[in-house]
């Protein structure tokens, strides 16, 4: 691809393909696509076979794509995102309809994604973007030809994408099939967590400690756990509080949301990884500790979600919370140690084969972000 970054001539994208030149035209979206409608109240469109998180529906680049839609979320936590679908799917009253007539569905939906149409939103009790707001947007382009080639680009990296999720996807059913090899109906070793490890509860503060210095105790919540994964660091509390030392977190510890307001996130934990020495967790979670490498998928696995909800349903659930005793008296009958060695080593492989396809995931989107703001002015 061609370099136009340092080039006189403004109105041309910064990357673009060599055999194309002359400055792009810009109209209003309003001239592009006169007739922008409301949806009517039709089944919804979550209730269709829509091609994954960029909603676009299984086509090839050489399809024919005057039969799209270019849908735009009106109302809601959704306002200003973006679906293409075809002619044949339901429609929500949510939606802002754009038919387009000089340019494909598909080129319009790719720039829009560059333009970001979050900025049009507002409103905080029920957000939306109207249609006259959408009139007014300018839309650059090239010729046909160009408008094509840069669709058919950006479609094979969605659909590399759309594979990508698919190959991890496949990966956890996997991972959770091994999990569930550790266990015995009959026979095996009986493992109560409470002989092979112990239970810290959270640290309480008030919102008075709460800080924005990163250097003060980092507090983990309920938000960072989910079944499967690692601890999620990226949305943290900061306290100026001191935990005490068993409530700082140690690599390998599991914590656990002991509270939740919903039952079905009561239970739900994740493994630890950092050795930071620098963190604790709140009130609503506990950690579960101990050297015993089994209990990390234990706790994955549908028999410890069972327990968890056989514990709620005993006393806890109006309030829905765990206790420690809760957890020390789970109960585990699992396959014999030469056994468990094999499935801890076929799991530890496919969870490292997750964390490499879920790397390349994430280069896979930065690569189209960056050919996003790259292809358009």
């Amino acid at each position: 691809m061609a370099d136009n970054k340092d080039k006189k001539a403004l109105n041309v994208p910064a990357l673009r393909f060599p055999e194309f030149g002359g400055e792009w035209n810009f109209e209003l979206l309003d001239e592009i696509a006169p007739n922008i409608t409301s949806g009517k109240s039709k089944p919804s469109i979550g209730e269709y076979n829509l091609y994954g998180s960029t909603g676009i529906i299984g086509k090839t680049a050489n399809a024919d794509y005057s039969g799209d839609m270019l849908l735009v979320a009106r109302v809601g936590a959704n306002a200003g995102s973006l679906q293409l679908v075809n002619d044949n799917c339901g429609i929500t009253d949510n939606t802002l309809i754009i038919k387009p007539c000089k340019l494909s569905s598909h080129y319009l939906y790719f720039y829009l994604q560059h333009h970001n149409l979050n900025r049009l939103v507002f409103g905080s009790g029920q957000p939306l973007i109207t249609a006259s707001m959408l009139k007014k947007v300018r839309i650059p382009f090239g010729n046909q030809l160009e408008q094509r080639k840069i669709e058919q680009l950006l479609v094979r990296v969605d659909e590399r994408m759309e594979l990508q999720n698919k190959i991890i996807e496949d990966l956890k059913k996997l991972k959770s099939a091994i999990v569930e090899m550790l266990f015995c109906k009959h026979g095996g070793v009986l493992l109560k967590l409470g002989d092979i490890g112990s239970f810290v509860r959270g640290l309480t503060y008030s919102n008075e400690d709460v800080t924005e210095d990163i250097n003060a105790t980092t507090v983990i919540r309920a938000n960072n756990l989910n079944y499967g994964n690692n601890v999620n660091k990226e949305d943290v509390v900061y306290v100026n509080k001191k935990p005490t030392e068993i409530q700082i977190l140690r690599k390998g510890d599991i914590v656990i949301c002991m509270a939740n307001g919903s039952s079905s996130l009561v239970g739900k934990n994740s493994y630890y990884s950092f050795d930071d020495r620098h963190s604790t967790i709140g009130a609503f979670c506990g950690i579960y500790r101990t050297s015993q490498p089994l209990v990390k998928w234990l706790m994955q696995s549908q028999i410890y979600k069972r327990l968890v909800y056989q514990s709620l349903q005993g006393g806890n659930g109006a309030i829905a919370n765990l206790n420690g005793d809760d957890i020390l008296n789970m109960t585990f009958r699992v396959v014999e140690h030469e056994k468990s060695i094999s499935i801890l080593s076929a799991l530890n492989l496919v969870e490292n084969s997750i964390a490499v396809n879920e790397n390349l995931q994430e280069l896979y989107s930065r690569q189209k972000i960056y050919l996003l703001q790259h292809l358009f002015i």
